[in-house]
């Protein structure tokens, strides 16, 4: 029986399984890995089959999912290739900055590709995933991809110029860095770490559910909130003076610089 076979058993592949099978995601989910306790803990916790000969795996896919780190996209395309079994019609890539260029004809001409960059938030159903498809993709596939992440969370579909830029801001790391970040702040402000934590994620996580929720224009809220004269709004203009806006902007600045080297490994 044909299944999603995914080549990498890593955090990623962890995050989708579970998010599939927490959304109701029935159908056989076939990861390939070398590592067997990685194996073992995906089949204890999504219910997945293992595969550790790779030629069965590959026989197996109705669509390929490359997830492994960007270094070692070209030595799994390269055994796919040698292994003596056609890949499936359909392939997706889930290694950051590799751009469908270098992915083209390397599994046969008949192979299309697509590049997805899936949110590791997914694992709860919350996901983001952006997608981009190579020429000659079809409508039904392209639709075939959006519904499988849509599982998963919100799926957008990107242009894939856009995809060095979209990796480095959509991140989760960015939410987790500024929760410790402000809660750090708040400790040595004097609040206890449990008191500082929850005030933290309240002002992000609460926030920002808000402003997703109401259908409010950021800046419409952000002038609700900053009022002038007001501990937030000394806050901010404080943060700002700072290098706050400066400091986020070359964060995203090397995370683009990152995906393109990795697209010239």
């Amino acid at each position: 029986m044909k299944a999603i076979v995914f080549l990498g058993g890593g955090r990623i592949t962890g995050a989708l399984a579970a998010g599939l099978r927490l959304g109701g995601y029935d159908a056989e989910i076939v990861v390939y890995d070398r590592n067997a306790e990685k194996l073992r803990g995906l089949r204890l916790e999504s219910r997945v089959e293992v595969a550790r000969d790779l030629k069965p795996a590959v026989a197996r896919a109705r669509m390929l999912i490359v997830a492994v780190r960007p270094e070692s996209v070209g030595g799994i395309l390269d055994e796919v290739a040698e292994c003596g079994v056609a890949a499936p019609k359909l392939c997706v890539s889930l290694a950051a900055g590799i751009p469908l260029r270098r992915l083209h004809g390397r599994l046969g001409a008949g192979v299309r590709w697509v590049r997805a960059m899936p949110s590791p938030v997914c694992r709860v159903g919350r996901g983001l995933t952006a997608v981009s498809y190579e020429r000659g993709v079809t409508r039904a596939e392209r639709g075939r991809v959006r519904e499988f992440f849509e599982r998963v969370g919100t799926v957008l579909e990107i242009p894939e110029s856009q995809f060095d830029a979209y990796t480095a801001v959509y991140s989760s790391s960015h939410g987790y860095h500024a929760l410790e970040t402000l809660a750090n702040a708040g400790q040595k402000a004097g609040l206890d770490r449990g008191t500082a934590l929850a005030a933290a994620a309240h002002a992000l996580s609460d926030g920002i559910a808000y402003w997703r929720e109401s259908g409010q224009e950021l800046a419409e809220l952000l002038r609700e909130a900053v009022t002038p004269g007001g501990i937030a709004a000394a806050s901010m203009s404080a943060a700002n003076k700072s290098g706050y806006a400066r400091a986020v902007r070359n964060g995203v600045r090397a995370g683009i610089k990152q995906a393109r080297r990795n697209a010239r490994r």
